[in-house]
């Protein structure tokens, strides 16, 4: 080859001069942008444990449902327990004997008042003298005592037997005050003392007046007790007794 160096040699030398500064350029040097880029994750790392710390740190334990719901429970029966004796406070207006027993009944049952009773025992009243007179069995059923409406019925087949009929309108009732109050086990006992007016007259089989006066109102005192267990889900109160008064 006479020394020189062809053109076909000279060019390999070239292109592999030019692949090998190319491949160092890529794989063999360090331009200081990794190194920035690995301190960048480290730290952005590290502020997330911190974060995490933090919130850890301000987060508050809730208490369970069960224990929310308990405490709110007892927290409404003793609003309630001291609005009922608030109640019982009022109507007993110093009558301590009275006052006592029913407080007992209002521990016993936190909704119980003495005023609403009084409205809902006049109610009871009025139904039951109205659905005597009429031989209202279904109605007596609801209102009275299985005792109690044993001597309903009774009088009420003794009545018919005799083929004779009540004439009765209702006046009104001109005082109900509550005289009694008791609590055996978790049954509530209330006596009431009623007056009340009525027009009443019996009739025998040909329809003559044998009792009454179809057209004098008269005055009727009845004393009625009336019970309810507090722990029912019932809210009624039943007549459980009846008696003259003295």
């Amino acid at each position: 080859m006479d020394g020189n160096i062809d053109v076909i040699t000279l060019l390999f030398l070239i292109v592999a001069v030019v692949a090998i500064f190319k491949l160092r350029s890529v794989l063999g040097r360090r331009t200081g942008d990794e190194e920035a880029r690995y301190e960048r994750q480290a730290r952005a790392s590290q502020e997330a444990r911190e974060r995490a710390a933090a919130i850890k740190d301000k987060v508050v334990t809730m208490p369970r449902r069960e224990q929310r719901e308990g405490t709110t429970v007892a927290a409404q029966d003793q609003v309630k327990t001291a609005d009922a004796e608030a109640r019982v406070k009022v109507y007993a207006a110093g009558n301590t004997s009275l006052e006592k027993s029913l407080l007992d009944v209002a521990k016993a049952d936190p909704t119980f008042d003495p005023d609403g009773f009084l409205r809902g025992a006049k109610q009871a009243y009025e139904m039951i003298v109205t659905a005597f007179a009429e031989g209202n069995r279904k109605m007596l059923k609801d209102l009275l005592s299985r005792e109690v409406y044993d001597g309903f019925v009774g009088a009420i087949a003794d009545r018919e037997t005799r083929a004779e009929q009540i004439d009765q309108s209702f006046v009104g009732i001109n005082k109900a005050e509550i005289v009694e109050a008791e609590l055996k086990g978790s049954t509530a006992q209330i006596t009431v003392n009623f007056v009340s007016q009525l027009i009443s007259a019996t009739r025998d089989s040909s329809g003559a007046v044998i009792a009454g006066d179809p057209q004098r109102i008269r005055d009727v005192t009845d004393i009625w007790t009336f019970a309810r267990d507090t722990k029912s889900r019932d809210p009624n109160w039943r007549l459980i007794a009846t008696q003259a008064p003295a």
